[in-house]
């Protein structure tokens, strides 16, 4: 097993890159990305990082040339033909050749396009601008230099004994957790913590650590990368990055409203079973439900990614019951900031209701709080949104206002489009 303090204490980019690979990147990137290639590869889509922590002074802490050194070897990475074999050969959510021909040819000529980085007081104004199948590959590893980044700046100056010790209290937070949850009956739980991860070599102990400790119960990993390493499913489905596109895409109010439909329309010819699961909270969960068209409630599940779980569950369950749906056959998969209480609790509550799955992100692969002097390791809340399609401003409203992307007047008509009244804000904490 890796011996991460040595390895941390020893840094040395050459050796350990924070993005070692095109597949260091989530399962539900590529899916997407396949769906992208076959309909809108040529739309201009600006991405952008979003530091929603505005009191963690990023700019202050990240060297700028260690952050472009990162991005700049990224943009060196090209899938290799082991990896090619992978993704052509290997057996994805019970189905093979999952990824076509055409899309895999591309993958395997893909190099990252060029990135934009400027300093904004204390913070990065990181942005990608492009072809939209170019510009959706960056979310991920952009998001892993940053924060990999900020663990190597607090950690850096940290003695040998310190980091073991340091690594040793983190490994035993998270085995007490893992025994924790091996105590609810029929659990299926996956590792979604890619995006805001303490590094890489961490991602990947808490994946292996999870396999041994919850067995069938661990149904795999969001990253690629290790998925295709440790030999463990790939999971994942779709993001809100879909619906934002297509949406910013509407010619006129009628083609907005029915923008998220038009996004399921395509997912359901390209893939079928246990990745038929709607996101429904880009605009606003209840308006989402309440207009979809009766074939949207035979697919296989939801997830739900934000505003109460719990509200947001039994909503879903009374939809399905108004569609004459026997919930206890649909997934719902919870993914907004879990940790084993919340588990424990959602799976408290609606065991035996419905088939329940859990999408474990950050307090999986990064959870240091307290475990240094101030604080500094602390998860924050950083994302990689789509900032405008072909010119027009990105919006994402949430279930949860805390979470809304775009401008101020965009977010209304939005509103008024998608008829999303007063919310309760939430605090978003990673």
């Amino acid at each position: 097993m890796t011996d991460i303090a040595t390895r941390v204490y020893n840094h040395s980019w050459k050796i350990d890159p924070i993005v070692r690979s095109v597949l260091d990147t989530d399962f539900y990137k590529l899916l997407m990305a396949q769906t992208i290639f076959r309909r809108h590869r040529n739309a201009r889509v600006t991405f952008g990082i979003i530091n929603r922590s505005t009191d963690v002074p990023l700019a202050r802490l990240i060297d700028v040339g260690a952050l472009r050194e990162q991005l700049d070897h990224i943009r060196s990475l090209s899938l290799s033909r082991g990896e090619s074999t992978w993704l052509r050969g290997n057996m994805f959510y019970g189905k093979r050749q999952m990824f076509a021909p055409d899309f895999i040819a591309w993958l395997e000529d893909f190099r990252f396009p060029p990135y934009n980085l400027e300093v904004r007081g204390d913070q990065y104004e990181l942005t990608f601008e492009g072809p939209w199948i170019e510009t959706t590959m960056w979310e991920i590893p952009a998001l892993s230099v940053i924060m990999e980044l900020h663990s190597r700046a607090v950690t850096k100056g940290m003695g040998k004994f310190e980091l073991q010790v340091l690594y040793a209290r983190a490994m035993t937070r998270v085995w007490e957790k893992i025994d924790q949850l091996r105590k609810l009956q029929d659990l299926r739980i996956a590792d979604f913590g890619t995006r805001r991860r303490h590094g890489f070599l961490w991602q990947d102990w808490c994946v292996q650590a999870m396999r041994e400790g919850l067995g069938t119960a661990f149904l795999g990993t969001s990253n690629c990368l290790i998925a295709m390493r440790r030999e463990v499913e790939a999971i994942g489905t779709n993001a809100h990055e879909l619906p934002m596109v297509y949406a910013a895409l509407a010619r006129n109010d009628a083609e907005l409203a029915k923008a998220p439909y038009d996004v399921l329309k395509d997912w359901q010819d390209d893939y079928e079973g246990n990745l038929r699961v709607i996101l429904p909270d880009t605009y606003g969960t209840e308006g989402f439900l309440e207009n979809a068209p009766q074939w949207v409630s035979n697919w296989t599940g939801i997830r739900i990614d934000s505003g109460d779980p719990i509200a947001g569950g039994e909503l879903a369950i009374k939809w399905w019951k108004n569609r004459g749906q026997d919930p206890r056959t649909k997934l719902a998969i919870f993914s907004d900031g879990l940790d084993v209480d919340l588990v424990e609790k959602l799976h408290r509550h609606f065991s035996g209701r419905i088939r329940l799955g859990f999408g474990w992100g950050t307090l999986l692969t990064n959870d240091f709080r307290g475990l240094d002097a101030d604080g500094r390791l602390d998860p924050f809340s950083i994302v990689c949104k789509v900032i405008s399609a072909d010119g027009q401003p990105a919006v994402k409203l949430s279930d949860n206002p805390t979470k809304a992307v775009g401008p101020p007047e965009t977010l209304e008509r939005y509103r008024r489009v998608f008829r999303v009244g007063e919310q309760a804000a939430q605090p978003v904490v990673v």
